[in-house]
């Protein structure tokens, strides 16, 4: 934006200077503050107020932030959110930025102030209290996959807000708007400086409160906030959504609080609320890290929750003083998303129009389509998968046409965008265009969506609107797996099997591998041992067959339960090394004797 460096901004002239210029250069828009009007006081904080305003002759409503005292922590704070709150506010969850204005005080010095978007609602905290009797569990969970879209944006950007709480969560007409990046910074800068950020006790990552001191030079290491830590808030604030009221609202937010949290207390269920809902937002505030799921994974799974066909129905004993009890395995979830993946042909139209609006049923139908897609070898998904498109439309009393519209007036939806470039690949409603995909998907992975990532990749492994690049392929595989897209994990699995775009190295194969299994791909569930008669498919198998000369013996071999096959895979799973040799693939199969 401009070419001073907010961190060396050390005093009020160079944050005028840095202002000025960036007016100057038209970087940032300048409002004459004489021209707002109806000025009212909508909120303050630590830094300041906010006023709520019209301006000129405009019914449009804007907000003005003003500071209480500029100094150099709080010029530095305000640079700060002025850079992220532009590069992330194309998103409509997040506030948008204006530009700044000014008032003159008394000794004719300049204070500037920031001008961005309007919440009318207030802020989260506000909104619940003053609506929680009349919102349905739609409504609720409108206002958490909002929340956690506008997060994973932030992520995304590399960026981490480290001070998510409902009270600098805003809500303008039902949508809701993430504000106050004054906190936030960058992650390679917050491997620099230690985290001073103590935040409102119930939200915060209770990791910050165990400090331990070094061994070797006696210095307390203090905790470094991180993604993780802002899914950690995330948790608690589903389960506010939830409720209608802030965590421990009865308690005092003191170091005892904190300790209690640093030990296991957390707020209780509410009866009524969705167990897989639960199940989420305790995931999320998992004490440990590490086991907390990733943004784009609670994204993934909110989606899940909200396509159930029984979402009300399934709900918690109204029992208050009900102990609950969760499995072990939080990966459930993406289990029964992968069987419903599975059997979408025999999805029952009336019971989703029922548990959701007329927009999310398209945001969701568009999600299974591309989940469904992805999931199937692109070479042969032309033919069937298109077909299985086709009907999936007409069982859903959806028309061709309808989608397709849908889809481009969307296109501000990194979704719409990526299955848009699936129908210009497979020529659905579309004749085939093959470059137009390859563009899409790119414009779809930019916005940091999974599965243009994912057939980003598949693109450059195949030369597919752009040349050959193997190394670039790998590179996407690899992101899109740590987005946790299963395909991209088995295709990156692939990629370490055949050594496409690196090295081959078939234990880390085989971990890949398992891992799709855990997270449910169906084409990876041999690994269940065949404890379970589970239907593998056969598409993804064919191609591994077929690539290593195996030829379509697998068909028959697995025709009766795919029990050959199973066994075959549960004898990669048996050997040290990961994978077994391809003769003894063959054998098995063509001796039956599995």
């Amino acid at each position: 934006m401009s070419n001073i460096n907010p961190e060396i901004i050390d005093n009020l002239n160079d944050w005028n200077k840095w202002i000025e210029e960036a007016i100057s250069k038209k970087l940032i828009k300048y409002y004459e503050f004489d021209q707002f009007h109806n000025l009212q006081e909508i909120g303050s904080g630590g830094f300041g107020k906010v006023y709520c305003a019209n301006w000129k002759n405009s019914h449009k409503r804007y907000a003005i932030k003003t500071f209480f005292n500029i100094n150099n922590a709080t010029v530095k704070a305000i640079v700060r959110e002025i850079q992220l709150q532009r590069e992330v506010d194309f998103h409509d969850n997040v506030i948008s930025f204006y530009g700044v204005t000014a008032s003159i005080r008394g000794n004719q010095r300049k204070e500037y102030s920031l001008v961005i978007e309007c919440a009318e609602n207030g802020t989260l905290r506000k909104y619940l209290k003053e609506n929680f009797v009349n919102l349905t569990w739609d409504d609720k969970l409108n206002l958490a996959i909002q929340l956690v879209y506008a997060v994973s944006c932030l992520h995304d950007e590399g960026i981490v807000h480290r001070d998510l709480h409902s009270n600098n969560i805003l809500v303008h007409q039902k949508t809701v708007k993430l504000a106050d990046f004054g906190l936030s910074k960058r992650i390679e800068e917050i491997s620099n400086s230690r985290s001073k950020v103590f935040g409102i006790i119930p939200y915060v990552d209770p990791k910050i409160f165990n400090k331990k001191r070094n061994s070797i030079n006696n210095k307390i290491e203090v905790y470094l906030l991180n993604k993780k830590s802002d899914v950690y808030s995330i948790g608690v604030l589903l389960w506010e959504i939830s409720s209608g009221r802030s965590p421990f609202c009865d308690e005092s937010h003191d170091v005892g609080l904190a300790m209690e949290i640093l030990q296991g207390l957390r707020e209780k269920p509410i009866p009524g609320t969705p167990d897989e809902y639960i199940k989420l937002y305790t995931e999320c505030w998992n004490i440990e890290p590490d086991d907390r799921p990733t943004i784009n994974q609670v994204v993934d799974k909110l989606k899940t929750i909200t396509t159930k066909e029984n979402i009300i129905t399934n709900v918690q004993s109204s029992n208050n003083n009900l102990d609950v009890e969760f499995p072990e395995n939080t990966n459930s979830l993406h289990g029964e998303l992968s069987q419903v993946i599975q059997n979408f042909d025999m999805i029952n139209t009336k019971e989703i129009e029922t548990s959701m609006s007329s927009g999310n049923k398209f945001n969701a139908i568009i999600n299974d389509i591309i989940n469904v897609l992805d999931r199937e070898d692109n070479n042969i998904v032309i033919g069937k998968g298109k077909q299985k498109v086709l009907n999936y439309l007409n069982d859903h009393n959806i028309t061709l046409q309808e989608i397709i519209d849908n889809l481009l007036n969307n296109q501000d939806d990194s979704n719409s965008i990526a299955l848009l470039g699936k129908f210009n690949y497979l020529g659905i409603g579309i004749d085939i265009d093959k470059q137009k995909a390859f563009e899409l998907y790119q414009k779809a992975a930019e916005l940091g969506n999974s599965s243009g990532i994912y057939n980003l990749g598949y693109c450059y492994e195949n030369g597919i609107g752009t040349v050959i690049d193997k190394k670039k392929a790998f590179e996407l595989y690899q992101k899109a797996a740590d987005l946790g897209n299963t395909s991209g994990i088995n295709d990156l699995g692939y990629c370490y099997l055949h050594g496409i775009g690196t090295n081959i190295d078939k234990k880390k194969t085989f971990e890949l591998y398992q891992k799709a299994a855990d997270l449910g791909d169906a084409f990876e569930k041999a690994f269940e041992l065949c404890q379970k008669a589970t239907d593998l498919g056969t598409f993804r198998w064919n191609k591994w067959f077929r690539v290593n000369g195996i030829g379509a013996d697998i068909d028959t071999a697995a025709g009766s339960g795919y029990s050959t096959a199973q066994s075959i895979f549960a004898l990669m799973y048996k050997n040290g090394e990961g994978i077994i040799r391809l003769e003894e693939v063959k054998r098995k199969i063509m001796n039956h004797s599995c």
